[in-house]
């Protein structure tokens, strides 16, 4: 007879990151906020995952974590990140503050509905590309093109260039991990490198030669008297371009799959467009594109029920949180039209997505479109497969037929 097998939190099993919330379910249950490993607390509950969102004491920035300090005694004393200022995804107010609302006017619902017609006409241009096939790679032929070409064409990148993104943004979405393996460390600090050494280039075009496009409105960007400093501008540039299409990718691929596995939900949304965006909220919450984000408290606090060590860090499972049954009736039923539905998907408090305005058109559009004109897809002969990394969840592959 075999007992209960220990409760652990290891995203990298090969169950757990096919199908996440099963283990979430029973941490949620059995050990809600967990003692991941030393310095570790892992939180499954949606109550406890807002409340350190938004908590005064609780730094994204990780340079206040103890495995920081770790990290940098191991180098002798040397910053880690001594070669790059940290991006806005890493850093507190004040400095939060000032680089966020330099760059808070490209991103607001106004300024991203002008670019609702470009974003359709895309859409269309891509399921054009397969329409005779009867069969696409929904990643590669939609998910992926659709919202790298948008944040490219914001930032002026040439087309010919954008192929390389593919590559760096792949190896440097690792770092975003709990745990990373020494040789693709490697790889994303290189392919980070590489990022940085091209977009200075782009960087030094602009300033010689301004464009009517987003890398010129940063360099030129400029609130109450502060400016960014040129290694804050390539930190800025490397987060939008890479968060810029990530989550989206994710999203409707995510997005698509659960449709198929819910044929009269599918059914609901292909009969009535309206829907859309009530759609995309509950795919956003039933498979979230980010499963993972870290805090790291700046002084002893509790956290449910629980005493939580100055410098320990806290794994806030926004998976987890969006399937708890406290918070959403009938958590693993997908409802298109579920309300209300206060997802933390886009994470919470300060550090609440950016983007989020434009990856909620982008799949809002990608999704009726796909629907619409191609009402009999199914999934090809071949599963779909998961990417290799576990903050961000989404599929490598995803064959479809039509």
């Amino acid at each position: 007879m075999t007992g209960t097998p220990a409760l652990e939190f290891n995203p990298f099993l090969p169950e757990v990151h096919v199908d996440p919330y099963p283990l979430y379910q029973r941490l949620r249950a059995e050990d809600p906020v967990h003692r991941n490993g030393p310095g570790f607390w892992l939180l499954t509950r949606y109550a406890d995952v807002v409340a350190v969102l938004r908590h005064p004491r609780m730094s994204r920035d990780p340079r206040r974590s103890a495995q920081y300090q770790r990290i940098r005694e191991a180098n002798g004393g040397q910053d880690p990140w001594a070669d790059a200022a940290p991006s806005m995804l890493f850093v507190d107010p004040p400095d939060h503050t000032r680089l966020r609302t330099l760059v808070n006017k490209a991103f607001t619902p106004p300024a991203i509905a002008r670019l609702r017609a470009r974003v359709e006409e895309l859409v269309d241009e891509l399921l054009d590309r397969t329409a005779g096939a009867g069969k696409m790679d929904l990643v590669d032929d939609l998910a992926y093109p659709l919202p790298v070409t948008v944040i490219c064409e914001l930032f002026g990148v040439p087309p010919a260039d954008r192929g390389r993104f593919r590559d760096w943004s792949g190896a440097l979405v690792h770092l975003l991990d709990p745990l990373v393996a020494e040789d693709m460390m490697e790889r994303a600090l290189g392919a980070r490198a590489a990022l940085r050494a091209y977009l200075g280039e782009l960087v030094a075009e602009r300033r010689a030669r301004p464009q009517r496009d987003l890398l010129t409105a940063l360099v030129a960007a400029e609130d109450g008297g502060h400016r960014l400093s040129e290694q804050e501008l390539l930190s800025m540039c490397v987060l939008l371009l890479v968060a810029g299409h990530e989550t989206t990718v994710n999203l409707i691929a995510n997005g698509t799959l659960a449709l198929l596995g819910h044929p009269a939900e599918r059914a609901r949304l292909a009969a009535d467009p309206a829907l859309a965006a009530s759609a995309v909220e509950e795919l956003l919450r039933f498979d979230s594109p980010v499963q993972l984000t870290s805090r790291h408290a700046t002084d002893d606090l509790e956290v449910g029920g629980q005493l939580v060590r100055e410098g320990e860090t806290v794994i806030a499972a926004l998976g987890a949180a969006n399937r708890d049954p406290a918070q959403f009736p009938d958590p693993d039923r997908l409802d298109l039209a579920r309300a209300p539905n206060r997802h933390v998907a886009f994470g919470g408090g300060i550090h609440f997505c950016l983007g989020a305005p434009l990856a909620r058109m982008e799949a809002q559009i990608a999704l009726t479109a796909l629907l619409r004109r191609h009402p009999d897809l199914t999934p090809g002969e071949a599963p779909p497969t998961w990417r290799d990394t576990v903050t961000l969840r989404g599929l490598a592959t995803f064959p479809v037929r039509f």
